[in-house]
């Protein structure tokens, strides 16, 4: 049985608006749209007047965006998922923050899969810290430093700058983290997509199954086939075809 939400919609196209709501009437009919906006300003105010469980939130809107709603809203004790067309930032901020995001045209399992996760946020009443990540995110965008990535787990929520990441191991869907306190996190992510958000913060795939943050790599070892031994004594396999990667990101 489907837990009932009261959600808002807001999106700038009347289309995109209508197209959801067919797509939660027949998907997941337990959500009762209290209300759509088709703009921040009336998105503010029907949020603010409805205080709804789950917010669709569109990026690009005249004006001011998605991100802009979410930094007037004072009290954001809902889940977020956003809508969007395919832009490269703006799902790097989301990825950080572990925040839902379906990407236009909706696919049907994608929406089901964010609505059962903000579901369970819901049912635990986690406090949405990711949100609140996000707008950290992109407020200090230029200063990677300030930055801290959402790593969710069955148990917590762990909120880690890049640079404590020693490495990431992937284990099928998951994906293993070793933080730099002697910690483990075991998070339901593929190991590609912390490729794609930690490459920029020094990060090398040097094998199928790990990436390896740069700074806590003491040696390339080559006997007994290559590895790269980590600062803490653990050792990491190079594959054949990750050599010259491997090299080039050493080396810069």
């Amino acid at each position: 049985m489907y837990m009932s939400l009261n959600a808002v919609i807001i999106d700038d196209e009347v289309n995109n608006i209508d197209n959801l709501q067919q797509l939660l009437k027949v998907y997941y009919p337990t959500i009762n749209i209290v209300d759509t906006a088709g703009s921040v300003e009336e998105g503010v105010e029907a949020i603010s007047e409805k205080k709804p469980n789950l917010v669709f939130l569109d990026i690009q809107m005249p004006g001011k965006n998605g991100f802009d709603l979410l930094t007037q809203i004072n009290q954001r004790d809902f889940e977020v998922i956003f809508v969007t067309a395919y832009e490269q930032y703006a799902i790097q901020a989301m990825r950080f923050s572990a925040i839902d995001y379906l990407l236009k045209p909706i696919n049907v399992d994608d929406l089901i899969g964010a609505i059962e996760r903000a579901v369970k946020s819901i049912e635990i009443k986690m406090n949405n810290k990711r949100v609140e990540n996000l707008i950290h995110f992109l407020k200090w965008q230029q200063n990677k430093e300030e930055h801290r990535i959402a790593l969710v787990t069955n148990k917590e929520t762990r909120f880690v700058k890049p640079e404590e990441i020693i490495r990431c191991e992937s284990s099928n869907n998951y994906t293993r983290i070793f933080i730099s306190d002697g910690t483990q996190l075991l998070v339901s992510r593929p190991i590609f997509q912390f490729e794609e958000m930690l490459t920029g913060y020094g990060f090398v795939r040097c094998h199928q199954s790990h990436l390896v943050n740069k700074i806590y790599v003491r040696s390339w070892i080559r006997e007994d086939g290559e590895f790269l031994l980590i600062k803490n004594g653990e050792q990491v396999p190079i594959s054949r075809n990750k050599k010259e990667v491997v090299k080039e990101a050493l080396m810069s």
